[in-house]
C-alpha cells in the first residue's frame, strides 16, 4: 500500500486530505463514539471518516447491541478483525470501504511479470489488499457465518455480552476489587491495586492457568483487562475466573 500517495488520493476522491477514526468497540472499555455525529462533523468538514470496528463493528449483528453502531453506514472506510469474535483463525481481518475507485487507488500496484493488468480491465481481488500473495481466509469466514447465520452470531455477540456483565457483576464484589468501566458490550477493566500489585495478580493469574488475562494502562491506571469473545464460555466458566482472580489477589498479598 503506498501510504504515502493516500493524501493525494484521498484530494482526488469524494472527500479532502482530512481524516477523522472513529472507535466501534475501544479495545479497553469496549466504549462506542457517537459514530452518527463523527460522520456528520467529518461532512461538514469535507474529511474521510475511518471507523476502527476491530471487535466492535460485530454489535450490528444484535438487535440489543445495534444502536452502537448508529450511524456506521456513513463512514468511508471499516476496519473489523473476525479473529476475534466470529472466532476463525487468527489474522482474519476486514476492510471495507465505501467508495472502491479511491480504495483501489490507494492499493493496486503493478508489475510486468503480473497478467492482466491492461487498460479497461476489470479490478481483480489484489487491487483491494496489501498483499500479494495470502492464504484463503475469506473461506474460513464464509464457512463460519454460513454455519452460524444471521441469528447464530446474535446468539454468539449477546452471550459474551452477557458473560462480560456477569465477570463485571461478581468481581465487583470481591473485596478490594472494582470494575471501572461501563460494561457496555464485553469488555471488562478490573482494579485490584496499585500498578505493582495489578502486575504481579496478572502473572499469578497467568500462571494459575485457570484463565488467561493481561494488564492494560488506561487514563493512567495499571487494571487487569477481560474480554470475552469465545462463544464456548459459559456461567460457570466465568464463576471459577472470578474464583481464580480473587484467590490470585490474596495469595499475592500474603506473598508481599
Amino acid at each position: 500500500m503506498d501510504t504515502t500517495a493516500l493524501p493525494q488520493v484521498l484530494r482526488s476522491g469524494p472527500r479532502g486530505p482530512t481524516i477523522v477514526c472513529a472507535q466501534a468497540g475501544n479495545v479497553n472499555t469496549g466504549a462506542f463514539d457517537n459514530l452518527r455525529a463523527a460522520a456528520d462533523a467529518a461532512r461538514t468538514a469535507d474529511a474521510w471518516l475511518h471507523v476502527d470496528g476491530a471487535f466492535g463493528l460485530w454489535a450490528a449483528a444484535s438487535p440489543r447491541t445495534q444502536s452502537l453502531v448508529d450511524g456506521i453506514e456513513l463512514a468511508d472506510s471499516w476496519a473489523c478483525d473476525g479473529h476475534k469474535w466470529l472466532n476463525v483463525p487468527y489474522d482474519s481481518g476486514y476492510a471495507i470501504c465505501a467508495h472502491p475507485d479511491v480504495h483501489a487507488t490507494a492499493m493496486a500496484y503493478t508489475a510486468a511479470y503480473l497478467t492482466g493488468q491492461v487498460a479497461g480491465r476489470e479490478l481483480g481481488g489484489g487491487d483491494f489488499t496489501p498483499e500479494s500473495s495470502r492464504r484463503a481466509r475469506g473461506f474460513a469466514t464464509w464457512a463460519a457465518i454460513r454455519a452460524l447465520g444471521r441469528s447464530g452470531i446474535a446468539e454468539l455477540v449477546d452471550g459474551c455480552c452477557a458473560m462480560a456483565r456477569r465477570f463485571a457483576d461478581q468481581l465487583d464484589s470481591l473485596e478490594g476489587v472494582e470494575v471501572v468501566n461501563d460494561v457496555v458490550l464485553n469488555q471488562v477493566l478490573v482494579r485490584v491495586g496499585d500498578e505493582e500489585l495489578t502486575n504481579r495478580v496478572e502473572r499469578r493469574v497467568q500462571e494459575d492457568g485457570t484463565l488467561w488475562l493481561g494488564a492494560t494502562t488506561w487514563r493512567g491506571q495499571r487494571l487487569l483487562r477481560i474480554a470475552v469473545s469465545n462463544w464456548s464460555t459459559s456461567e460457570d466458566d466465568v464463576d471459577r475466573c472470578v474464583e481464580a482472580i480473587g484467590r490470585a489477589r490474596a495469595d499475592v498479598l500474603a506473598a508481599a
